[in-house]
């Protein structure tokens, strides 16, 4: 019954994600429509009226390249486009692009159009995959715009044709800015998958100008005259806007970003980062209002970006969810272990009070989240890490108070299980860093011996069945864990309860405390 209510449901979210991509392509057309218009104010009747077969050339070539991307999605990726706000992002990316290498290319030069910048902001707002189809896309929409659009974005300069070329009526920066787009957007694409910083955002810029500036000397050789001091002159001009174009396309990149991760609630690394600052308002409450809380979450960071990286998952991502999947203990913190200064709250309530406590700080951390505009992803972490896995502390407590008549279901999560292998990672690192902590010995035996029975309890209770976690991975995380708590929780030698005065005498310490390093 639940397969049968959930195909439908996302049935009708595939209907309205393509109504909306054929609303963004109308409202598209338009704004081709319009630029066309204010690129040639005084000629632009007489080219609907007396070559309006171009125009609908067009339309017809971009439909086809909204339909390729739609195409992709649907077989590639349901989920992503069952979210309407997806095809308007990719819509939004599509218009930015192409107003910003008209403005370039009809105010400055052809070669200072930004050619990589929707292939850099489809990177970071999606991945490396649909970056590269995506400016795919582009370059051809960028050719066919420049094609069929009347000179839409030509600064007028003037370039040499090609040879043969001078009869087609096609100038040669038409066929430039494709290779340029083909070539620059995958290379940066190829590029930028390992940039963290924005520093080294700026910085790409310089990589991606070598092939800009050697694709340009290539396509303009056929026309080059070694003995033309005019032909030097251009081809200088045109690698510096090349170069230019390609710093444009890492610094419009970082600019954008911002906006548009905020608009759509999109994770980039450059978020992600800035969600784990601690001048964060979450991350401030968090460490002033539940500081025991804010401790472990610390340490499970730690754990899950190890884990993350040892996987090859999103390290950066596994780090931020851990940062806040205990955050729903704002709600309460006094009543968690960690927060508690010797009186315990739980002593006093029923055991299925202190059950419903304990466990709602996973769907409180979850709405805490999202009304603070947190991405889902994060927010769906603190919902799941602890699946619907048993209180175990209360139900013993429930059963030996009620003689052993007490319904599991009523001292357990309310779920869901982790849907992500994020998810999963910090279900383990949570359990395995509270575990640890009781623990008296804290050898790589025991510890060992404790993580593999967190895991194997978690897969008997079907806590992984959403996910697509494998046993290897499974394995590799118990040995990064393993080998991270063994660091971290261990012995140290007890020093002499002595301390020196200023005088370097020995001075009896009464309190019997000693200094650690």
């Amino acid at each position: 019954m639940k397969t049968d209510n959930v195909k439908p449901a996302r049935g009708m979210k595939l209907v309205r994600s393509a109504l909306v991509f054929a609303l963004c392509y109308v409202v598209f057309i338009l704004f081709i429509w319009l630029m066309i218009v204010i690129n040639n104010p005084l000629g632009w009747k007489s080219y609907f009226a007396n070559d309006y077969s171009r125009f609908l050339s067009l339309c017809v070539c971009v439909l086809l390249l909204f339909y390729i991307i739609f195409y992709y999605y649907y077989f590639e990726d349901r989920a992503f486009l069952a979210q309407a706000k997806n095809a308007f992002l990719i819509f939004a990316l599509m218009t930015v692009s192409v107003l910003v290498c008209y403005l370039m290319g009809r105010f400055v030069s052809v070669f200072a159009r930004p050619m990589a910048l929707l292939a850099l902001l489809s990177l970071f707002l999606f991945n490396r995959r649909q970056a590269i189809l995506l400016n795919f896309v582009f370059s051809l929409l960028i050719f066919v715009i420049d094609t069929y659009a009347d000179n839409f974005a030509s600064s007028g300069a003037g370039l040499a044709a090609l040879p043969g070329m001078a009869d087609s009526g096609v100038q040669a920066e038409v066929y430039f800015s494709l290779m340029l787009g083909f070539v620059c957007g995958t290379f940066a694409v190829l590029t930028a998958a390992n940039v963290k910083t924005r520093g080294g955002m700026l910085l790409l810029g310089t990589f991606v100008s070598i092939p800009t500036v050697i694709i340009i000397l290539l396509l303009e050789l056929p026309a080059f005259n070694v003995q033309a001091q005019t032909n030097w002159i251009a081809y200088v001009a045109s690698a510096g806007y090349g170069i230019l174009g390609c710093f444009l396309s890492s610094a419009l990149t970082l600019c954008f970003l911002p906006v548009l991760e905020f608009t759509f609630n999109r994770l980039t690394v450059f978020r992600l980062r800035e969600l784990t600052s601690a001048n964060v308002p979450l991350i401030k409450r968090l460490r002033t209002e539940a500081p025991g809380t804010f401790n472990h979450s610390l340490i499970v960071a730690q754990l899950a970006e190890s884990c993350a990286i040892a996987i090859g998952e999103n390290a950066e991502l596994a780090r931020a969810a851990a940062y806040y999947h205990d955050v729903g203990k704002l709600k309460q913190p006094d009543c968690f272990t960690e927060n508690q200064s010797g009186y315990n709250l739980h002593d006093e309530l029923t055991p299925e009070l202190s059950a419903d406590i304990i466990r709602s700080h996973a769907t409180d951390g979850y709405d805490l989240l999202i009304a603070a505009r947190l991405p889902k992803e994060i927010a769906d972490v603190a919902r799941e890490h602890h699946g619907t896995l048993p209180i175990k502390y209360f139900y013993d407590k429930a059963m030996r108070l009620s003689g052993g008549d007490a319904n599991i279901k009523d001292y357990s999560y309310l779920g869901p299980t982790p849907h992500s292998k994020t998810a999963a990672i910090i279900m383990i690192a949570d359990a395995s860093e509270a575990a640890t902590r009781s623990m008296k010995e804290r050898t790589p035996e025991s510890v060992e011996r404790m993580v593999r029975s967190i895991i194997e309890e978690r897969m008997d209770l079907d806590q992984f069945a959403d996910c697509d976690i494998t046993m290897r991975e499974l394995t590799t995380i118990k040995e990064t864990l393993v080998d991270a708590l063994s660091g971290v929780h261990h012995h140290r030698v007890k020093y002499p309860s002595i301390r020196f005065n200023r005088a370097k005498e020995v001075v009896k310490d009464e309190a019997g405390e000693s200094d650690e390093k």
